[in-house]
């Protein structure tokens, strides 16, 4: 119900073929900066702050440029990039007065056979054109050029900065992409320098040793050389101004990448679906790129999976699979409609069983798939009471027609009870006008239920619970139910992400937030003084030897305890229904998406070392911050 914002989007695509192969066979020459297009626009749901693409083209001459860049912000960016793009090929076809149609591409801006795409949310707090992707490395040597995208997010990045500095760099600035675009560019140097000394007294000249240099330049090496000091989720992309390119997963699997590839092309997204639609597609056709390695296409076509990092544990990201990824990839609609049928019991419990008085509903869009998985258990519930019901009408020797029309004719009651109508313009109002405008964000099917029902209604999430009491509950309540309940498909979010997704502080959580109020209501602040004080004892020891003490304001509460304080604290005083609120549960989280058991959300389990130090750091910030307003 309410946005979460989303990580960020890569796309790169590599054509194996000449470009005239692709105007023969597909019509046009644009076939691979269309392609790209469409995947962008698939992915656009990762990223809507800015967008990028970069373009490498082969075998050019000298004194004509051969790395193309264009970068644009806003929800609109992918329209203004492409826009961009095609009002320079036409610019340029005017000026030259070469036709499109002429088989010499080699002038035509953008027209190349290597891309690159990416949207970008930004998890830093850091905006602006200078900080959307692709980022460029320019150099005379065309071996030393680079175009860099990613989604990931760096835990380390002082240790990354530091190592830097340590072999005498000066980076401009203190972000971890700019960072990685200097650490990756002094590995390429260097593969660059031995690649030099190799080849420099076997007679050749310096054009000869360039192309030499160019030609057996390894990727592999360079990436084995920086990724060990990387801790965090990533899935880094890049092309070197040679032809080269590659997209590197981190180890524990924790950002998802896809690829394809034939004859014609190879191609890099971050979600599988994408693919599949923009190139005509089956799910097997589609291959996971595995955790810890890199697809690597040398500058010749040469397509390679290299084992970058040795694998460790399976940490794949089960939230990208609740919320973040298109649910049109065939698993992922499974498992959503799983993680609705594990809530039927829970939600059963909550209206007493009275399945004839309940409405289902829910709210957003995203939920749809894991509603239809609820109302399929709840469905199967009930043909078990119609069985008993009809068996005891038959021990009784009362099985009519009458009788048994009305058995077979109750109902599982779905209904749309809300509609989001508008993005209403809250920010140009404050207080109390601010959080009446947001109250009309939904508006509310009226007479979809009948006074004194029970309405269930179903969310993917439940991470800040803002929405939920600025406007849900209110508007739901219009409809009179006699009790609402509110199911979230997802456990209770209760800690930080630090890997790429905007979840970073830890007032926000209204879990965090109702384990700390019942902390204090029951008196026990020496648990959030302790916390605190084993967290500040940590922050001068290595991120390796750091434990996540934050676990410990859970450890006195039921699941339900929480649940029950999320539903007190969301509810305002004005609403007349019962509110319960219903999570998922961490087991059945792991049953219905068995394959991403990536849980640090819900478990304060981190895959890597600088999870549980930025864990504690976030919760350092919030006790100085709450102390300090006191004050």
């Amino acid at each position: 119900m309410e946005l979460i914002k989303h990580e960020c989007g890569v796309a790169m695509i590599r054509l194996l073929k000449p470009l005239n192969y692709y105007k023969e066979k597909y019509g046009t020459p644009f076939y691979g900066l269309n392609k790209l297009y469409l995947i962008m626009e698939k992915e656009h749901n990762r990223g809507q702050e800015a967008a990028g693409i970069g373009c490498v083209k082969l075998d050019v001459l000298p004194g004509n440029e051969y790395i193309f860049r264009q970068r644009a912000q806003g929800a609109d960016a992918i329209t203004k990039v492409f826009d961009a793009v095609y009002k320079e090929i036409a610019q340029e076809s005017q000026r030259t007065g070469r036709s499109l149609e002429d088989p010499d591409y080699k002038d035509v801006p953008y027209l190349g056979n290597v891309y690159m795409g990416h949207l970008r949310y930004s998890t830093t707090g850091r905006s602006g054109l200078n900080y959307t992707h692709p980022f460029m490395r320019r150099n005379n040597w065309s071996s030393r050029n680079m175009l860099l995208c990613g989604n990931f997010n760096m835990t380390n990045v002082d240790e990354i900065f530091d190592s830097i500095v340590s072999t005498g760099q000066h980076p401009r600035l203190y972000a971890d992409t700019f960072l990685l675009l200097e650490q990756l560019g002094h590995a390429l140097d260097r593969e660059n320098e031995r690649l030099y000394a190799l080849h420099k007294d076997s007679g050749l000249s310096y054009l000869e040793l360039a192309e030499s240099i160019a030609r057996d330049l390894d990727v592999s090496k360079i990436l084995r050389r920086c990724s060990p000091m990387w801790d965090g989720g990533y899935v880094i992309c890049g092309i070197v101004g040679n032809g080269d390119m590659w997209a590197m997963r981190d180890p524990n699997g924790i950002r998802p990448a896809f690829y394809y590839k034939d004859e014609e092309i190879v191609v890099v997204a971050s979600e599988r679906p994408v693919i599949q639609t923009a190139f005509n597609l089956q799910t097997e056709d589609v291959e996971e790129l595995e955790p810890g390695c890199a697809l690597v296409v040398d500058r010749d076509g040469t397509v390679d999976i290299e084992r970058i990092l040795p694998a460790k544990s399976n940490s794949r990201c089960s939230f990208e699979r609740i919320y973040f990824s298109r649910g049109s990839d065939k698993d992922i609609y499974n498992e959503r409609k799983t993680l609705g049928r594990y809530l039927v019991d829970p939600v059963l419990d909550a209206v007493d069983n009275d399945i004839d008085k309940t409405v289902f509903s829910f709210i957003p869009n995203t939920a749809e798939v894991a509603f239809y998985g609820l109302v399929e258990g709840i469905e199967n519930n009930l043909i078990g009471q119609k069985i008993k019901e009809i068996q005891q009408l038959s021990a009784a020797g009362a099985l009519t027609d009458e009788n048994i029309s009305e058995v077979l004719h109750r109902r599982v009651r779905k209904e749309k009870v809300a509609i989001k109508d508008i993005k209403l313009r809250t920010f140009i109002s404050e207080g109390s006008t601010r959080d009446d405008l947001a109250a009309h964000v939904y508006d509310i099917t009226y007479g979809s239920i009948n006074r004194g029902d029970n309405l269930v209604v179903i969310d993917d999430s439940i991470v800040r619970g803002t929405t939920l009491r600025q406007s849900i509950i209110r508007i739901l309540d219009r409809l009179n139910p006699s009790k609402l309940i509110i199911v979230s498909s997802s456990p209770q979010v209760r800690y930080p992400d630090c890997y790429g997704i905007d979840m970073s502080r830890m007032g926000e959580f209204i879990a965090f937030r109702a384990a700390m109020s019942l902390l204090e209501e029951r008196g026990m602040h020496d648990v959030i003084d302790s916390v605190y004080r084993r967290c500040k004892d940590q922050e001068s020891l290595p991120k390796e030897e750091i434990r996540n003490y934050v676990k410990d304001i859970y450890k006195n509460f039921s699941d339900e305890e929480i649940s029950d304080k999320i539903a007190e604290m969301l509810t305002p005083d004005t609403v007349r229904a019962k509110v319960k609120i219903v999570f998922q549960t961490v087991e059945n989280l792991h049953k219905a998406i068995p394959h991403h058991p990536g849980d640090w959300y819900f478990t304060g389990d981190y895959p890597t070392p600088g999870g549980n130090r930025l864990v504690n750091k976030a919760f350092i910030n919030y006790y100085e911050g709450r102390v300090k307003s006191r004050d």
